[in-house]
């Protein structure tokens, strides 16, 4: 890999810029040497709108990705799929599974991948990579895989099931991240860190030889967290000595702010349209 790595957000729940359009989701786009990485797809054509007002042409996708099965994060593949006809799709096969959520006043959705975006899978001329553990995706480009749960303080982040009645949990075992080297260290790209944020970095630290986490961009599912898994978050990052902290989607306002407040020189604001440029 040679040359600066640069992460535009395509999609995301809040953005500042007028010509942009925000929903709730989450999609990047990756320039990382020659190549062009898809990560995520928000739940709408909103992500080829956006690229479009942003200058990016979907069609020269090399690879796209899925942190996981959720409809927020793979909906815009029918809008992306045929502009980028012939581009491996990399997804774990737990992504597939039929996937619910609780909400507190006992009403159950759905909010796995949409119908339409699992036709669009089946129909796609590219290949389709399944796979669990570690892959690469591009020179120098990493999927974590599937992310050990070793804190006790992490959860999924909410009541979420593999049934309609909500009698079988799920574990989002097809939560994964995107992760880079640059100068300062790795670059650490999260969908929703359903996994855990801290579980999430520390499972780099062991992939990478124990390389220092130099940035975290991305959904960390704080929004619903205890006081002391917040807590223990903040003292984590400190440990870690992570030096760009850029919370998005699902991490929620108020851990944000708290971030925002623990890390002053290290927060960093990623709304649609943010631009991320490392070494």
């Amino acid at each position: 890999m040679n040359g600066p790595v640069t992460i535009t957000v395509l999609v995301e729940d809040a953005t500042p810029r007028a010509d942009l359009g925000a929903e709730h989701g989450l999609a990047y786009w990756i320039e990382i040497g020659a190549r062009r990485v898809l990560f995520d797809t928000g739940q709408s054509d909103l992500l080829v709108r956006n690229a479009q007002a942003l200058g990016i042409d979907l069609a020269t996708a090399d690879a796209i990705v899925l942190s996981h099965g959720h409809y927020d994060h793979t909906g815009g593949l029918p809008s992306v799929l045929p502009r980028a006809a012939n581009a491996p799709v990399f997804i774990q096969p737990a992504a597939f599974q039929a996937k619910y959520s609780r909400h507190a006043d006992g009403s159950v959705h759905a909010i796995g991948m949409p119908t339409p975006s699992r036709e669009a899978l089946a129909g796609h001329g590219g290949e389709l990579v399944r796979g669990e553990g570690p892959m690469e995706i591009a020179d120098g480009l990493y999927a974590t895989g599937a992310i050990p749960r070793l804190t006790d303080y992490e959860d999924t982040g909410g009541a979420f099931y593999l049934d309609e009645a909500c009698t079988r949990v799920d574990p989002l075992i097809d939560d994964q991240a995107l992760y880079f080297q640059c100068s300062a260290g790795t670059v650490v790209l999260l969908g929703c860190a359903h996994a855990g944020v801290v579980n999430t970095l520390r499972s780099v630290r062991r992939l990478t030889g124990d390389q220092a986490i130099h940035a975290v961009i991305g959904g960390m599912h704080l929004h619903a967290a205890s006081t002391r898994r917040l807590e223990a978050t903040v003292e984590a990052l400190r440990e870690l000595e992570v030096s760009v902290i850029a919370p998005a989607h699902c991490t929620g306002p108020e851990p944000t702010a708290l971030l925002a407040a623990a890390f002053p020189p290290a927060f960093r604001e990623c709304h649609a349209g943010s631009r991320f440029v490392f070494d």
